[in-house]
């Protein structure tokens, strides 16, 4: 061949999207209704199908493209980094290792300065538990319903969510029990804020009290795909103490809340927590390479010194990720985007809250920062969903999925999620772009007003 490359057939856009239908799996589906739209590029908050459409990206894609598309300073960064050093074996210091290191000192929640880089977070959060266990010595993690910490075993298992029934009975062996959800809009057990005395924390407690050994409460301080719920000011310094009083660890998962989504450079920011460890992905790098990271205080990574720290990936520490998040982190201080998300967010809300008056399918809008759902009802009164979980996990035609598809048809994409939707958009979305999206909403929502008749 002389040394000359062949240029790969030129495919249409039908044999593109029939050649993914054919084989591959499409995630969290039945396969046979699987049509997946064929996109070739991407721009700012935008992507663009084949046929040329452009799609106002509002839900970041899985709530994870921050900077937004096509940001060139990362770009760079990766291009550099595979020229130097593609891939060292997770043994070895790298230049990219240790300066991500240094700068994650600067962003991350005070007291957390010990890191194991993995994967993805679903692996991040593996990490997080092996090393909860190894540290405590116990073996149970108390996790909540309306909860999504991964799909590999242990994660799925962590997660409260109907994503787990699928492989249940197995799932059930890993030694995770559930706890309530913090939502104050249909609160799990029928308590009313501010009357309740944050009886959801309370309950986790007396789920400590009567369990031999909790190894850690987890948490994501700002629910993701199960709503965006958002704890009042008490619960999560509560749940600091009732972990504190018992020698247990408190994880917060914000793989999703984390990197400015909510305001703050991370959640728990909000309420002046610090957790034991700490676990995040998709932002860290805006999800142009795929990175998780696991955090810890220096008295867990003390007991690790005279300790087998059991735990390890191939591609643990890759110098393409490490330097991918360098990147991504220094676009964010360069562009002010915590600060953007926070005063964007305000506005976003507003919108979203006048919107709401209008229509009778909105029971709640909520969130903090650029991080918002739009909970759908049935009834306003008695706040039933216009869809349920079992419905979702059975592949049965939802609400949303149409709220969805019409607002495809007008050129948004947003994520839609039992009988929610998740309004996550790039951290450099502008005024006029909300407008045009919340109008497409607007329109759309017709479809979940019809449903409440």
């Amino acid at each position: 061949m002389n040394g000359q490359s062949i240029a790969p057939a030129t495919l249409s856009s039908k044999e593109v999207v029939e050649l993914t239908k054919k084989l591959n799996y499409g995630t969290w589906r039945m396969q046979k209704n699987w049509n997946p739209l064929h996109v070739v590029d991407s721009e700012g908050c935008y992507f663009i199908d084949s046929s040329g459409k452009r799609y106002l990206d509002l839900s970041a894609q899985l709530m994870c493209v921050n900077l937004g598309h096509k940001n060139q300073a990362v770009i760079r960064a990766i291009a550099e980094q595979a020229q130097s050093l593609a891939y060292i074996a997770p043994s070895y210091a790298t230049d990219a290792r240790a300066l991500l290191s240094e700068l994650l000192l600067e962003v991350l929640p005070a007291g957390l300065v010990k890191f194991f880089f993995a994967p993805s977070g679903t692996e991040a959060n593996e990490a997080a538990f092996k090393i909860a266990r190894m540290y405590t010595g116990r073996s149970k993690i108390i996790s909540r319903y309306r909860s999504y910490h991964g799909s590999t075993m242990g994660s799925i298992a962590a997660t409260g969510d109907p994503r787990r029934w699928p492989i249940e009975p197995t799932g059930k062996g890993q030694g995770t029990i559930f706890a309530p959800e913090v939502n104050c809009y249909k609160c799990p057990i029928g308590h009313t804020y501010p009357g309740c005395n944050i009886a959801c924390a309370n309950y986790i407690e007396h789920m400590i009290q009567n369990e031999s050994d909790v190894a850690a409460v987890l948490v994501e301080p700002v629910v993701g795909t199960n709503g965006v719920l958002i704890p009042p000011p008490e619960y999560l310094p509560r749940l600091r103490e009732i972990c504190d009083r018992y020698g247990v660890l408190l994880i917060a998962d914000e793989v999703m809340s984390g990197w400015g989504r909510t305001g703050e450079w991370f959640a728990v920011n909000h309420w002046n927590v610090k957790p034991d460890i700490l676990v995040t992905a998709k932002g860290i790098t805006s999800a142009y390479l795929p990175l998780g990271l696991c955090a810890t205080t220096a008295k867990i990574a003390a007991y690790f010194d005279d300790h087998l720290f059991a735990h390890g990936h191939t591609y643990e520490a890759h110098p393409l990720t490490l330097a991918t998040a360098i990147a991504a982190i220094h676009e964010m201080q360069r562009l002010d985007l915590v600060q953007r998300s926070r005063e964007l967010g305000v506005y976003l809300g507003e919108k979203l809250k006048r919107l709401a008056a209008t229509h009778p399918s909105v029971g709640e809008v909520r969130g903090l920062g650029l991080f918002w759902a739009v909970d759908l009802v049935k009834d306003r009164q008695t706040r039933q969903p216009l869809n349920t979980m079992r419905e979702k996990i059975e592949s049965k035609p939802l609400v949303v999925d149409k709220i969805a598809a019409d607002m495809m048809q007008r050129g948004v994409s947003i994520q839609a999620w039992i009988s929610h939707l998740v309004i996550a958009p790039p951290l450099i979305i502008n005024e006029e772009q909300i407008d045009f999206a919340v109008d497409a909403l607007d329109h759309a929502l017709a479809i979940g007003d019809a449903a409440t008749e």
